[in-house]
């Protein structure tokens, strides 16, 4: 490690607050990779006459509990865990006995139901645990945002690389370009394809990525336009380097100091874009664990408060660690603020 990237990392970790931020994000990252083996309707586990078997990663017969239809078994039927029981099996159950999806049958209320021993955070308007629906809407939201994030910058970068090196007609075409393409409706062309396709995560990426990765592209392309005149690029120039080898070895280091420094708040952006468009019925498929979506049901439920104040401290975590993650960095790399 290079002493200037020392000292960056010195200066993070004297965050205390982005340091601390980027522990906790990462800690409740990795356990939402694991949700199914925190909240499932399946156990972890199973011991039946002497087999262990594994719920969650493969699909058992009823017949092989000796049930009596040949159908997926349901272990949460008190029939498939009596014949568990009377075989001298036991079930390893996950913390959450549901997964996202799955409904409560037994309510003592009339859905949405409060918060209870049995359901952490209540059930929604359809019967289905909260808590579950966070932890895998968490994990979705997370994912989304980190590859939107990484591959809108692998495009923005190369876009305002090529802008800024170059320069002249190409940098004039370009900008024209981006300024029509940033003027396009997003949300009503969301709109008009969601009516002709059923959006799924990686449709909705597609889409997003058509207009995400113009965030970078101002700050490289001036990075560029600043370095390319440099003695040293002039000297790489003249010893005959090509110019992909002066752009990407030479140049594009210093122009990814202002690019690191942007990314965690476009990272921000694209939790709250997923957000937004799930509240509107315009994001992922119906039934997804979407945290948008659990705060569209606190506004049209507000005499269950429990799943707005679920759905706005869930958000509300999130996007300040992010925040305090993102400030950290960009004091890191302040060179005004190294010591």
């Amino acid at each position: 490690m290079s002493p200037i990237m020392r000292r960056r990392l010195d200066a993070f970790c004297r965050n205390r607050r982005g340091f601390w931020s980027l522990w906790i994000f990462l800690a409740l990252f990795v356990i939402s990779l694991g949700a199914e083996l925190i909240a499932n309707n399946k156990p972890i586990l199973v011991s039946f006459e002497g087999t262990l078997y594994s719920p969650i990663l493969k699909t058992y017969s009823e017949l092989e509990f000796g049930g009596e239809f040949d159908a997926p078994a349901d272990f949460r039927d008190p029939f498939i865990q009596n014949l568990i029981e009377e075989a001298g099996g036991w079930m390893l159950w996950p913390i959450i006995r549901y997964n996202y999806q799955t409904i409560n049958y037994d309510l003592p209320s009339p859905a949405p139901s409060p918060p209870s021993w049995e359901n952490w955070l209540g059930t929604d308007d359809q019967a289905r645990d909260v808590m579950a629906r966070v932890i895998y809407g968490f994990r979705i939201s997370v994912l989304f945002a980190l590859v939107l994030t990484l591959a809108s910058s692998v495009i923005g970068v190369a876009a305002g690389a090529v802008q800024g090196y170059y320069g002249g007609k190409v940098d004039l075409l370009f900008q024209r370009f981006i300024e029509i393409w940033s003027g396009l409706p997003v949300l009503f062309l969301l709109i008009i394809l969601a009516s002709l396709v059923e959006p799924n995560f990686w449709w909705l990426l597609g889409i997003m990525l058509l207009f995400s990765w113009m965030n970078l592209v101002d700050v490289v392309r001036a990075e560029f336009l600043r370095g390319r005149n440099l003695e040293y690029v002039r000297a790489a120039r003249a010893l005959g380097l090509s110019n992909s080898t002066i752009m990407f070895r030479h140049v594009l280091p210093n122009a990814m100091v202002a690019t690191l420094t942007f990314m965690p708040f476009i990272f921000n952006g694209s939790i709250v874009t997923l957000t937004a468009l799930d509240f509107l019925g315009f994001g992922l498929p119906p039934g997804s664990p979407s945290l948008g979506e659990l705060v569209a049901q606190g506004k049209e439920n507000l005499h269950a408060p429990w799943l707005g104040l679920s759905a706005f401290f869930t958000l509300a975590l999130m996007l300040t660690l992010l925040i305090f993650i993102g400030e950290a960095v960009r004091d890191a790399f302040d060179p005004r603020k190294i010591n």
